[in-house]
This record gives C-alpha cells, sequence and structure tokens, in this order.
C-alpha cells in the first residue's frame, strides 16, 4: 500500500530517487516500474503487475471512439518502463518530465496500489483545489465518511 507525500528532487539527468520504504514493493517485478501521463497533469509510478491489468483495460477500448483514442494515445502512449538502478533512482524520460511540467522538487503522492509524481507547482493546485473542496458539497459516497 502506498500513501503519503513526499518532497523529493530529480538529480541532472532526470533521475527520482524513490524512498527506501516504498522499493521493494513497488520494484516487485525484476526492479521495474511503469511510469505514465495522467489526465490532470501528473504522472503515474505502478508497479509493473499493477499496471498491466489498467494497461489491458485501456487497449480493449475502441480505437474508433475519439475519447478512448485519445486515453490510448495518452495513458499507453506515454508509457515508460524504467528499471530501479542499485541506488534506488528510476528515470524519469524527459517526454514524462515535459508532459508534467517536472523541474527540480517534484512530489511523490501514494494512492494506494501506485503513486502520483507531482511538480512542486501542480502539488500546490491540487493542494489549493482540496481545501477548497472542503467548504463544497463532497463527491458521491464520501458523504457518510467519518474521520
Amino acid at each position: 500500500m502506498f500513501q503519503g507525500a513526499a518532497a523529493l528532487n530529480l538529480d541532472a539527468k532526470g533521475r527520482l530517487a524513490i524512498p527506501s520504504r516504498h522499493r521493494d514493493a513497488l520494484a516487485v517485478q525484476d526492479g521495474q516500474v511503469v511510469l505514465t501521463a495522467h489526465p490532470h497533469g501528473c504522472l503515474l509510478v505502478y508497479p509493473v503487475p499493477a499496471w498491466v491489468p489498467i494497461r489491458d483495460q485501456v487497449l480493449a477500448q475502441p480505437s474508433l471512439d475519439p475519447k478512448a483514442a485519445m486515453l490510448k494515445r495518452l495513458l499507453v502512449g506515454f508509457a515508460q518502463e524504467e528499471a530501479l538502478d542499485s541506488a534506488g533512482r528510476v528515470l524519469v524520460a524527459a517526454s514524462l518530465r515535459k508532459f508534467a511540467k517536472l523541474d527540480k522538487q517534484v512530489w511523490l503522492v501514494g494512492q494506494g496500489s501506485h503513486f502520483e509524481l507531482w511538480s512542486d507547482e501542480g502539488w500546490e493546485r491540487q493542494q489549493q483545489a482540496m481545501f477548497e473542496m472542503a467548504t463544497a458539497d463532497l463527491p458521491a459516497g464520501f458523504e457518510s465518511l467519518a474521520l
């Protein structure tokens, strides 16, 4: 289970050091992870076994449907399988860094089965949106949530 948010830095080569507490669970298949683009402007970081069924579900959608085709291009078209190196770092491809507007400081945000990788500015916008939502209507299914 991936949870929590961590401020991290990309190195000069575009590598991200995965926190040691998450390395084994994230790289369960030969040290490989999948990074891809998300429609909200962040990246997704998946263990390969968790990504494969999602990829297959996306690919099963009709190619002639314009919205399905756009999501295929985004999710599968940007997907990169990368290996963690001996220091627990993973390369974030230049195309993915450009898509998510990643600079030196980034945020790795746990989402249970995977992580989101946000630019510092993108994560600030997400936090602001979360604070604003706290005073608005909650999404369906959250009305009875007790914290």
